[in-house]
């Protein structure tokens, strides 16, 4: 199929990749955008692995305070260059996941799964061995039970592990390897803090 300048347009506009990149996507998918949509995003997380080694020694602080002045958030995010940290891509990432994290339901209270705090855990745990007691299955089978509530509940409250409440279809990781794809610089959300009034 014969990949046309309007196509590539579409494309760009759609996804804010490269000219050249969304001419390949398209020509990798023989024209179909939702294809081209995947192949561009495929190769965003290939190109996020290989620089996810480089020292991020900027980055900036954004803030969000809902229009109820009831909720707010701070958040961190690291890069390696002043012009990265600077550029509206990185300001509207910012700004999106700052938004996320203030209507998600549940709130996420870690970064990622391996910053939960070890308590919390055990608490969860215990509350998901009980119900596994209590539920009548067989004991061989409680393990399984837990170690998949578990990791339900890891996801739920890791926030790059979170739907983005924009767009479900994407996790807020997946927001960050879209922007290390389209910088060409290693990127991370460092830290975030929620404030709710009465909280």
């Amino acid at each position: 199929m014969a990949i046309t300048a309007q196509m590539v347009k579409e494309l760009r506009e759609k996804t804010d990749a490269p000219m050249m990149d969304c001419k390949k996507a398209l020509e990798a998918s023989n024209g179909d955008m939702s294809a081209a949509v995947d192949w561009l995003r495929t190769r965003g997380v290939a190109k996020a692995e290989k620089k996810a080694g480089r020292e991020m020694a900027e980055g900036r602080v954004e803030s969000y305070i809902h229009s109820n002045a009831k909720v707010g958030v701070l958040l961190e995010m690291h890069c390696e260059t002043d012009f990265a940290s600077r550029n509206e891509s990185f300001g509207t990432v910012m700004k999106d996941i700052c938004m996320h994290i203030a209507a998600a339901d549940p709130a996420p209270i870690a970064l990622d799964e391996k910053s939960i705090p070890k308590e919390m855990l055990e608490r969860e745990y215990s509350i998901y061995e009980g119900q596994a007691k209590e539920s009548g299955k067989p004991e061989q089978f409680w393990p399984k039970i837990i170690e998949g509530r578990m990791d339900k509940f890891k996801k739920s409250v890791a926030l790059l592990e979170q739907p983005f409440v924009k767009n479900p279809d994407l996790k807020i990781k997946d927001l960050v390897t879209d922007l290390i794809a389209k910088l060409g610089e290693n990127i991370s959300v460092a830290r975030f803090c929620k404030f709710r009034i009465g909280e």
